[in-house]
């Protein structure tokens, strides 16, 4: 009985001492899966960049990215300022926007989103495609159908007329794009459609391109288009023909 009861009392005695060094161990194996991970990511040569990927480049060559990026090859990825890189890649003139991702094991990704014309504007005997902003993307000898010409007072880059003009082109719909030749945007708060037809639109500001567009259209179908024929659609509620 005796012999029982010290077996007993010394059962829970034995286990009070091991566990401590149970603890003790476990907490070094994490330090030790902690250092090694540590080192994997910052110090190794396992996971660092070896190649920059750029994908979504037509007009701007990618090794202009690349440099604009400038993170130099053996930079370990963990340690990569992707907010940094993307704002190098759109200090270029032709990016729009761009995102830098890691790409494990050693591979920095870029996505570049480029500047596209949406706007022709006549350069002397030439005219310049022009994005939303005014941002130069190309010349034409030719004025390009696909884009309608705009007319705008003072500098084209930066310029809140040429805005406005592509907010028109970007979310009127494409029959009617196609058929305007002009837009005059000497002042944005009075912007004035040319089609090609010879008739023209008091469009006001660009604000309520939508509901214009689809005003316009019922005015058309009930007063086809001819020559110095006006539709005034500034206030869509009060729209008239002329």
């Amino acid at each position: 009985m005796s012999a029982r009861r010290g077996r007993s009392a010394a059962g829970p005695g034995t286990r009070g001492v091991s566990d401590p060094w149970k603890v003790a161990f476990v907490a070094l194996l994490v330090v030790a899966l902690v250092c090694v991970v540590t080192w994997i990511l910052l110090g190794s040569r396992l996971l660092v960049v070896r190649d920059v990927a750029v994908t979504g480049v037509q007009r701007v060559p990618a090794e202009e990215v690349v440099a604009a990026v400038d993170v130099a090859t053996g930079t370990p990825l963990i340690r990569v300022d992707l907010e940094r890189s993307a704002e190098g890649a759109e200090s270029l003139t032709l990016v729009e926007s761009a995102t830098v991702r890691r790409g494990w094991p050693a591979t920095l990704e870029v996505e570049v989103v480029e500047r596209q014309p949406v706007l022709a504007v006549r350069a002397g005997q030439e005219y310049r495609l022009v994005d939303g902003d005014g941002v130069r993307i190309e010349d034409s000898p030719r004025r390009p159908d696909a884009h309608p010409l705009v007319r705008v007072t003072g500098e084209v880059e930066g310029n809140p007329a040429v805005r406005a003009a592509a907010d028109i082109a970007e979310q009127a719909p494409d029959s009617l794009v196609s058929r305007i030749h002009l837009i005059e945007a000497a002042d944005p708060e009075s912007i004035t459609l040319e089609l090609t037809d010879g008739s023209q639109v008091a469009w006001g500001t660009s604000e309520g391109t939508a509901d214009k567009s689809a005003v316009l259209e019922v005015l058309m179908d009930e007063h086809p288009p001819r020559e110095g024929r006006v539709y005034d659609v500034s206030l869509p509620d009060l729209a008239i023909v002329r």
